[in-house]
């Protein structure tokens, strides 16, 4: 009985697993596959001048570019290479965020804006600013196809881009999102790196 229940659940939630349609991915991130424990070979090393740019036709807007599975760490779980808050975004408050979000695994992944002890939970609940998710995060996507989804930044903390999909991010699926009260132009931080700053 519990097995027929068990099956029959898979088979409602099939459909919400398919890939959504969205614009193709940038040409620079374009390409390479998704990354297995034993490493991904094509995937350039990340720098973070390939994930952050200030739009000069826009004022006050950061371009974040957030890469699902962009190579093997936490076995494919990561963002742009990172994974359990290893990468930290810093945007000034008052800036509009445009993302663009890839998912180069054929494992569901999303992005979800949340407060960062959110990150521990194993769903996600509504993205901490209006508009800052993924449609569907619960639901994830698959397929290399460019996502995008924007947002005002207007409430300075601590913060986090999670993948929405059920217990991801409390495995690590997750970056860190800091929006500051007192920087003047948005970075981005690799580790222990010095932080990148888009001009």
């Amino acid at each position: 009985m519990f097995r027929k229940i068990a099956l029959a659940c898979v088979l409602a939630l099939s459909p919400m697993l398919q890939a959504a349609d969205a614009p193709s991915a940038p040409a620079a991130l374009a390409g390479h596959d998704h990354g297995s424990p034993a490493g991904d070979s094509k995937a350039p090393e990340p720098q973070e001048s390939m994930f952050l740019s200030v739009d000069p036709k826009a004022p006050k807007t950061a371009r974040l570019v957030v890469v699902s599975a962009y190579n093997a760490v936490n076995y494919g779980m990561n963002f742009n290479g990172f994974a359990k808050g290893g990468a930290r975004y810093t945007i000034p408050q008052g800036w509009t965020v445009a993302v663009v979000f890839t998912n180069n695994s054929p494992v569901p992944h999303s992005a979800i804006v949340v407060e960062k002890p959110v990150v521990k939970k194993l769903q996600m609940g509504e993205p901490a600013f209006k508009g800052a998710s993924t449609p569907y995060p619960v639901r994830g996507t698959t397929g290399k196809v460019g996502m995008p989804f924007q947002f005002v930044a207007d409430e300075a903390g601590e913060f986090a881009i999670a993948c929405g999909f059920p217990s991801h991010s409390a495995n690590g699926h997750w970056i860190a999102f800091d929006v500051s009260a007192t920087a003047t132009a948005p970075s981005l931080q690799f580790g222990d790196k010095a932080p990148y700053v888009a001009r």
